[in-house]
């Protein structure tokens, strides 16, 4: 059996983050628990700090959930671990078909508040390079 993940960011803004995360990936935001009104005062009530934090979850439960937490030191190098966001179809999608879905998404994301870095064009490959709102890379392939 398969160990499930749980996707975590350190970031400044966890609302943000949250927001433009479950746009791009179909995720909904997930909700505080029953009886709290926002996940800072569910952290209190249990015990915890007064954290800032937001998840986002896949509403059909396939994929991990993501979870942005607050942290006071601000992002200083590349990342070395990144998400590809597959808008091009499944693995073996020919170039051909893949360039307009992955350039279709690059333009939506951009909308959403993403900054497109590049775009790498290789002989069997075709993506983006991508920035997230706080500047976390990540790639549409």
């Amino acid at each position: 059996m398969a160990t499930q993940v749980q996707i975590a960011v350190d970031c400044d803004d966890p609302a943000r983050l949250a927001d433009f995360w479950a746009a791009v990936l179909g995720y909904e935001l997930e909700e505080p628990p029953g009886g709290f009104a926002s996940w800072p005062e569910a952290s209190r009530a249990l015990g915890g700090a007064d954290e800032q934090w937001n998840a986002v979850v896949d509403a059909d439960g396939v994929g991990p959930r993501v979870l942005f937490h607050r942290v006071p030191e601000p992002k200083v190098a590349k990342n070395r671990i990144h998400l590809d966001v597959r808008a091009g179809g499944p693995r073996g999608t020919p170039k051909p078909t893949r360039r307009p879905l992955v350039d279709a998404e690059v333009g939506r994301l951009v909308g959403l508040g993403a900054t497109h870095v590049r775009t790498v064009e290789e002989a069997d490959d075709y993506f983006a390079v991508m920035l997230d709102p706080e500047g976390n890379e990540f790639c549409v392939c």
